[in-house]
Order: structure tokens, then sequence, then C-alpha cells
């Protein structure tokens, strides 16, 4: 059985950019001829995704995994978890739910997966040519040292060289990285191959005193400097900067409500990718005003944040808006909360469990169940001036809706998904503007209803966007690192 040449990139903090950079390595590594795949042995984030096989995982590795041109395989991310509260997360283990699951008692178990970790990626580099790893949050996080199965702990255990990056446009980039190397232990210092500086503005010539003096301090080269990159890559987790942002300059305005535990957000970055559709996501009445379009997003908890729209007036500002003929659509949770009831009686999602009264909006009731429905599919949406869009999507939830009224869509199978009533709309399925289809419909009645024209735009599949995207990325990493010596680094491993 042959063994994969490996590589990983661990960076100073959350949000230094090692997802993307793997992305990139994954992309640069197939693009020369070498089968790849990525490796996260830990992630924590609420985006997550269906492979083929009805697994769930994390979609930073979903990404890495397109721009490696390979099928996303749960042993690629074989621990997903999935943060419920402030101290608790849902614990997916090779796409299946362990349970859930306090911080402190998972910092407990996790030892107990450590081989399973081992036997995924082991499985891996029997069928591939290169794995590129990525680490989590910083390898100088020095409480969680003990145990660690997703940095150093993981680097020493299967001999991968380690790329440090770090994050210029934060500041103070030098002490990050090279605290961050003198914070480790010998042996976890000595894995560290090379420094990457990430996120550059400007003429890198200006930098070059510093660099010198970072390899002279650390003992280890500067590979590269990556500059501030304009690619559109779906973004990891809930905290992602993009959530800030507001398009001011389309005439179409849709308001996605950032609801605290929001999940799988990236549904509508290819609603973004529309020519006249600007989005924009709201946490305040004050912020809502007046939109073309409300979207009720998926949530990790539904009943909690029904409560938290409850009460930080946005439900009221929301029906307000659907009583005047304002479109409202919800995607899993938000499907959910557009309903008559919630009603949890095992306490699935609140220990306490209970009934929530809905925002009664859908002739919908929700059951939660201890189930996790997760499945791929393909739909044709039916509903109103949005029917004949093609969807291709998946659903992944824990509850059991009875639906009153007509379907959104209808399943290749022939069944029945979501609901809709007069301009309000609610669906399970996640991916649903990935096609391009579906945008474009919500397009052409938006603008019909403002007066506007409809610009001609054919409705461009996500995934093609996406490579596109992913060549760019590649282009300006190589052009940055030196990649010559990144692959002496693992042919020396």
């Amino acid at each position: 059985m042959s063994r994969a040449k490996r590589i990983m990139v661990q960076g100073t903090m959350s949000g230094a950019g090692k997802s993307l950079l793997c992305a990139a390595l994954c992309r640069i590594f197939a693009q020369d001829g070498y089968r790849t795949v990525p490796f996260k042995s830990q992630n924590m984030a609420l985006n997550s995704y269906v492979t083929r096989d009805g697994r769930e995982m994390g979609r930073a590795q979903v990404v890495q995994a397109q721009a490696a041109g390979v099928e996303p395989d749960v042993r690629m991310n074989p621990i997903l978890l999935k943060p419920s509260s402030d101290t608790g997360s849902q614990v997916i283990v090779l796409g299946e739910v362990r349970g859930q699951m306090a911080a402190a008692e998972y910092f407990r178990y996790k030892k107990q997966l450590f081989p399973e970790v081992l036997d995924a990626f082991d499985s891996l580099a029997g069928e591939n040519d290169i794995i590129v790893i990525e680490g989590a949050g910083s390898p100088a996080e020095i409480n969680l040292r003990a145990d660690d199965i997703v940095n150093m702990g993981l680097a020493l255990r299967v001999n991968a060289p380690v790329l440090l990056a770090g994050d210029i446009d934060r500041g103070g980039v030098f002490a990050q990285l090279y605290g961050t190397a003198a914070l480790l232990q010998p042996e976890e210092r000595d894995r560290i191959k090379g420094l990457i500086i990430n996120k550059f503005r400007g003429d890198v010539e200006i930098l070059r005193p510093g660099l010198a003096m970072l390899e002279e301090k650390t003992g280890k080269p500067v590979l590269g400097v990556v500059p501030y990159l304009q690619v559109d890559v779906d973004d990891e987790d809930s905290l992602a900067p993009c959530l800030s942002r507001e398009d001011a300059r389309k005439p179409l305005d849709a308001a996605v409500v950032r609801l605290p535990r929001i999940s799988n957000f990236t549904d509508f970055t290819p609603l973004e990718e529309h020519p006249q559709i600007g989005v924009r996501y709201v946490d305040a009445p004050g912020k809502l005003g007046q939109p073309d379009l409300v979207i009720l997003p998926g949530t990790k908890s539904t009943m909690d944040d029904l409560l938290w729209l409850r009460q930080c007036g946005l439900e009221a500002a929301i029906l307000k808006l659907a009583a005047s003929g304002t479109p409202v659509l919800g995607v899993c949770g938000g499907y959910q909360m557009l309903g008559e009831a919630i009603h949890d009686p095992e306490g699935v999602e609140r220990g306490a469990g209970g009934s929530l009264r809905g925002m009664g909006l859908l002739p919908i009731e929700t059951t939660f169940l201890r189930s996790k429905s997760r499945t791929r599919v393909r739909a044709r949406v039916t509903a109103g001036p949005l029917a004949g869009a093609g969807l291709d999507g998946y659903e992944i939830h824990m509850g059991r809706t009875e639906v009153k009224g007509g379907p959104f869509c209808v399943l290749e199978n022939g069944e029945p998904d979501g609901c809709a009533q007069g301009s309000v709309w609610g669906t399970y399925l996640h991916g649903l503007f990935d096609s391009g289809e579906l945008a474009q419909k919500l397009a052409e009645l938006l603008c019909a209803r403002k007066g506007l024209a409809v610009e001609a735009a054919q409705a461009v599949p996500h995934a093609a966007y996406q490579q596109a995207q992913l060549d760019l990325l590649a282009e300006g990493v190589r052009k940055a690192l030196d990649m010559d010596m990144i692959y002496r680094m693992m042919e020396e491993a």
C-alpha cells in the first residue's frame, strides 16, 4: 500500500487563512498531476454538508475536496463539532452523531477518538499521492496541548512537515509568528519547516527587513508573502467577515437574518452572485429596513433563536413586512420558525423540552426527534411564481414537519418538501440556490414587484463559479509561495 506525502498548514490564530491556503495547495497539487485530498481531524463549524452516502462533514473540507477535484468523503473530516451553546456541541464522528457533549466532557472524551482519526488518515494515505492537512486555531494554545489531536499532536503522529501562517491584515504578524514558535516544545518547533505571511496589501519590498529578522530569530525560512486575494470562496464558519457586508450597489435587496446560532449561511453565497440581488445580514429591527426579500436561515437551535427573534423585535418587524406582501423565505430551521408551533417532547433541542408558538406564517407544525435526517436530493419548485426552478441540494435536520398547505417543491422521488402560502415559502433544502435557477426566478419576481427591468442573466451553477474562483486562488498562492521548497519538504519528511 502506498503512503501519501503530506503537508500541514497551521495558523497563529483562528481566521489566519488556513482553510483557503489548504484549498489553494489542494488545487495546485491536483493541477500538477497528483491525486490530492484534504484532511482536518477536528472541525468546529455550523456549516456542514451531506455526502453522497448520507453522512455529515464540515464544508471547509468539502471546498478543499472540490479544489482537489475529488468527491468529499467524511474521512477528510473525521470529527465535526457543531456548537449548540456557548459550552456544548453536537459531536459527529465519521459522519454520524455520537451525542451532545459539554466542552469539558468532550475534552476528556476526544482521546478515545484519536485511533479513529488515525485510521481515517491512514486509509486516505493508502489511496492518494498527497494529503493537505489543516490545523485548528493555534498550536500555541498551550492549555490544550495535552491530548491534542488536531495541531502538533497530529503532525507528530503522522510525520507531517508544518507550514505556519500568520495574518498580517490583523496586525502584529511578526509577533504572531515568533510568539507562536517560542511557545512550542522543541520537538514541536522542529516540526515547523516554513513560515507564511498571509493577506498582505502593498509592496512586499517594505517587509524585507522584517522577514530577514524573523528568519534569524525563528530559524525558519519565510516561504512567501501571500497577497490579500480578491477571490470568492465559501467561508468556514459563522464568524466569517462576510456576514457584516452590505451591498447597496444592486437594485434588489435581500435581508438575511443573522441568527445567534446561524448555520449553513453558505446557502446564500450563490444568491450573492446574481447581478441584480444584493445580500446583507441583519441582527436588529433597525437594520432590517424595507427589503425586497427576507430570509430566515438555518440554525443549530431553532427554538432558542426563535425566542431571540421574538425578544429583540425582529419577529414583529418581519410579520409586518409579510403582511404588506414582502416575500419571506425560510430554510431548514428558518422554515420551522415560520410555522404555527414547534414541539420538543424529548428535549432534543432544549433539555426541558416543551412547545413554542411559531411565527404563524405557514400552516405547519414541527416536532423534534432524536434521529437526524441527512440526504442529498434533487427537486423542482412548484410554488407559484418560482415554479419550475431546479434544485440540487441536501437535507440535514432533526425535525419532522406536518404540512397542512401546498409544498414548496417536489423531490425527484415524487415526495413533497416544504410549504408555500402566498409570498411565504419554506423548505428543508440546503444548497437551494446552487443551480442558479431559483436565484433567477426570484430576481424576475422581485423586479416585477418593483417595476424594474429584468436583466438577462443566464443561471450559472455555483459549482462552475466556485471552480473558477479556486483557479484564481491557486494562481495567486502559487505565485506567492516557494512551491519547489514545499515539494522538497514533503519528500524529506
